[in-house]
């Protein structure tokens, strides 16, 4: 995109974008000096400056104006995209129905979803998916909309993605599925809202750690008591680990006591499970100076 350099105009015109000066406009508007969708050195128009910063009623005179609401930043970002962004709905509805495109994408292939989605703002979730947005679109790196709620902690938007067809269980490039970031992030209800809607619960990651590797490894006991209500795997995994080995080399308490509860059947104590590198989870948190878990492990082999 080959951008001019802006005129003092276009700077004014840009600053009452900016800041919501309606007046200031469309005074500027009515000179004939400045292109509605005049663009700075980064292709923001604005159009999309007002839409980044909530003024309404800026949006609805731009759009009346003739303003395109298809222009783009360099980045690919577009007043929707901010607008989703910031959590302003009636902004958002004003651009859809002025023709905005619904899932235009940014460089990194972020749409206005998955903004939206990352913030957590609910209701512009809602409007989108109600007005079509793709729930199952794919980030440069493979992420969903749903992969980036869960991230986030945003159950509701989970479920409303989740309501609207997205795949519980549409993982990253690097096989990291919605489950295993909440996981891994400590967010016990989308954790609990994941496995409800059918999230393979030992959905592997591609260095072979599942949810509950990453949970307990990370200390986030809420969720790894969570994933244990779905009899997650518990014997040694494709990273030469068991998610108790990971709990004790890094010191989590709680969730040893909670996976050595429940140690998998063909294992006739906690304590004799060893990894790849033929340590026990007592040996591994004894190598890592681990000694509150060492001195329960150490409890365990006299009950």
């Amino acid at each position: 995109m080959s951008l001019k350099k802006e005129s003092r105009t276009d700077v004014q015109f840009h600053l009452a974008a900016l800041r919501g000066d309606c007046e200031r406009l469309k005074q500027l508007l009515d000179t004939g000096k400045v292109h509605i969708d005049s663009r700075d050195r980064d292709g923001t128009t604005p159009l999309i400056l007002s839409a980044a910063m909530g003024h309404t009623e800026c949006v609805r005179e731009l759009l009346a104006q003739g303003a395109d609401p298809a222009c783009s930043r360099t980045t690919g970002t577009t007043a929707l995209f901010f607008a989703a962004q910031g959590g302003f709905l009636d902004i958002a509805c004003l651009l859809l129905d002025a023709g905005a495109a619904i899932d235009a994408p940014s460089t990194d292939g972020g749409t206005p979803l998955f903004v939206a989605c990352q913030c957590g703002h609910l209701s512009v979730v809602e409007e989108l998916i109600r007005r079509g947005a793709d729930v199952n679109s794919c980030m440069k790196d493979g992420a969903s909309p749903l992969f980036i709620a869960a991230q986030n902690g945003h159950e509701d938007a989970c479920l409303a993605l989740l309501a609207g067809g997205a795949r519980v269980d549409a993982t990253r490039s690097d096989r990291a599925s919605p489950l295993w970031i909440a996981a891994q992030c400590g967010h016990q209800r989308v954790a609990r809202a994941l496995l409800a809607h059918g999230a393979h619960v030992d959905r592997l990651r591609q260095d072979g750690a599942t949810p509950l590797f990453k949970a307990a490894h990370k200390g986030h006991a809420a969720v790894v008591a969570e994933l244990l209500r779905h009899d997650p795997e518990l014997g040694l995994l494709p990273n030469g680990q068991s998610a108790l080995h990971g709990a004790a080399m890094f010191g989590q308490l709680a969730c040893v006591r909670q996976l050595a509860r429940r140690a998998s059947r063909d294992v006739t104590a906690p304590t004799r499970l060893r990894n790849a590198s033929g340590l026990t989870p007592l040996q591994a948190a004894a190598a890592a100076g681990k000694r509150d878990v060492v001195a329960y492990l150490r409890s365990l082999e006299h009950t």
